[in-house]
């Protein structure tokens, strides 16, 4: 046995020695790695998030620093320009995706898009996605969609106020979860034409809850290392049990899914859905009965619906969650936010969203918030597909791209005074840096090929949701201690505790809320 594990540990080593023979100026490697495990050990847990501590080596080794996760070698990028040359000079080298466990038994084997590797499917299905759901004319004409759940999600909001308000008037209330009912419903609504409801006691209240678990725990699955997808050999082992929890979730969401498509198939069938259609059924009319060569019509519509609700309901929900903890740990610029929307609404009218153009310091909260809490801190794992030269560092095809998005958009190269809450800099000194790739110092969603092509809906969402939360409601701590702003560990940037608040109504009148 100890004779194995020598032999293991000197074709490892030999495997390294030979990858980088004859390269010249290879990124500088992170102290620590073990062998065989490599830098994994550094990256579990909490206590250790993975972009924190990225930033810390960044402060050590460079913009430019490579890592070894078991057998395979990444790339973390922490400066703005060398974030530029990825989007830019070698966007098509990058334009793949690493083929791990979870986009194996999460994403039904690499049919989810936004995982799938370049080629031509990830175009076809991506361009389905946009055009037919993300595109601004298709969000044109969903607009009310959005609004009227916006619209229910805060007129049930008044009514747990109403019915549980206590002697001073306020009722306390878990944020975190009602943004993430609200979100889910928007979203829902659009892609299968379902919505749950959160606080009236409807029967889907389960089912809605249900579905945000498994969605939660899906994005949780996805920030796990595996170490199968680092060191192959050890597959059969499931250390840690991840790809049998992966399997349990994917099971648990392709049932959910199943009777969303059975439900669209039997109305399509029936003749009802000849009104307006959601995405499941523009899916079905495109896709037919025809299989395509990588996955069957019913895997791609389900693998795709799932997606786009997973990558809209999380991400939007979160990115609520720490605007709203920011504003309450920095009253001053919530009371300057409603002061803004009182001068361009006042308290005889509701919110709509012509209104939001007029509203540039809600949109400077917004990314503020964003550039503070990206939604995804180390941004979509890419991996070279070619050769290429970064930062003037020889990358060898097959390594692994991670950009540290908290530590670029926390740079003081760029930005003042880059750990405080300020949304008065996207008025003044930043006020022409945009967030949907075009500014490298600030992409919450991407850059590039693989680029997030939901960043207009999670902006209309984002920018409606706020402004009628905050119009409606007056909002407090229920302590005097600041919210907590701990992060929770996965792919996406999540509070790891709940958001509790007090709120009340703050309009003229009562009536503006029935």
């Amino acid at each position: 046995m100890v004779g194995a594990f020598a032999i293991l540990v000197l074709s490892y080593h030999l495997l390294l020695w030979r990858s980088g023979a004859g390269k010249s100026r290879m990124a500088p490697e992170a102290s620590g790695a073990w062998p065989i495990i490599g830098h994994l050990h550094l990256l579990g847990g909490s206590k250790n998030l993975p972009h924190l501590l990225f930033g810390t080596l960044a402060d050590k080794y460079g913009p430019v620093f490579s890592i070894r996760l078991g057998l395979k070698r990444a790339v973390v990028v922490n400066s703005w320009e060398m974030a530029k040359e990825c989007f830019t000079t070698h966007d098509l080298a990058l334009a793949s995706r690493p083929e791990v466990e979870a986009a194996k038994y999460l994403g039904y084997n690499y049919a989810m898009f936004a995982f799938s590797p370049h080629g031509a499917y990830w175009r076809e299905v991506r361009k389905i996605a946009t055009t037919e759901l993300l595109s601004s004319r298709r969000l044109e004409l969903l607009k009310n969609v959005r609004i009227s759940e916006v619209e229910t999600c805060m007129k049930e909001l008044y009514k747990l106020w109403a019915e549980n308000k206590n002697e001073a008037g306020v009722v306390l209330v878990d944020m975190k979860e009602w943004f993430g009912h609200l979100t889910l419903n928007v979203i829902l609504m659009m892609v299968a034409g379902k919505r749950y409801s959160g606080y009236t006691g409807e029967s889907k209240v389960k089912e809605g809850r249900q579905c945000r678990k498994a969605i939660r725990e899906f994005f949780r699955l996805w920030g796990l290392f595996v170490v199968s997808d680092a060191i192959p050999f050890f597959g059969w082992l499931d250390v840690g049990g991840h790809v049998e929890a992966m399997k349990k979730t994917a099971k648990e969401l392709d049932g959910i899914a199943q009777e969303w498509l059975e439900e669209h198939r039997r109305r399509k069938d029936s003749g009802e859905a000849d009104g307006d259609h959601d995405f499941m059924d523009v899916m079905l009319s495109i896709l037919g009965g025809r299989d395509t060569t990588d996955y069957d019509a019913d895997t791609i519509n389900k693998a795709t619906a799932l997606i786009l609700i997973a990558g809209g309901t999380d991400t939007t929900s979160g990115t609520l969650t720490w605007a709203i903890s920011l504003l309450l740990n920095n009253p001053h610029i919530l009371r300057k936010a409603q002061e803004e929307l009182d001068a361009h609404v006042g308290k005889e009218r509701l919110v709509n969203e012509m209104d939001i153009s007029k509203l540039v310091y809600l949109q400077a909260i917004v990314k503020e918030t964003l550039r503070l809490y990206p939604t995804a801190p180390l941004s979509g794992p890419r991996q070279f597909i070619q050769d290429s030269i970064l930062g003037g560092y020889h990358i060898s095809k097959g390594t692994r791209l991670m950009l540290n998005l908290t530590k670029i958009q926390r740079d003081p190269r760029v930005w003042l005074n880059p750990i405080e809450f300020q949304p008065d800099r996207f008025l003044t000194t930043h006020k022409d840096v945009d967030v949907r790739g075009k500014h490298f110092e600030l992409t919450p969603f991407g850059g590039g090929r693989r680029i997030c092509p939901g960043a207009a809906f999670a902006l209309q969402v984002l920018h409606l949701t706020l402004a009628n939360f905050l119009h409606r409601f007056q909002l407090s701590t229920p302590s005097d201690a600041p919210v907590d702003m701990s992060e929770s560990f996965g792919i996406t940037n999540i509070k790891s505790t709940p958001l509790e608040v007090l709120i009340s109504p703050r309009l003229a009148s009562y009536d503006l809320y029935e």
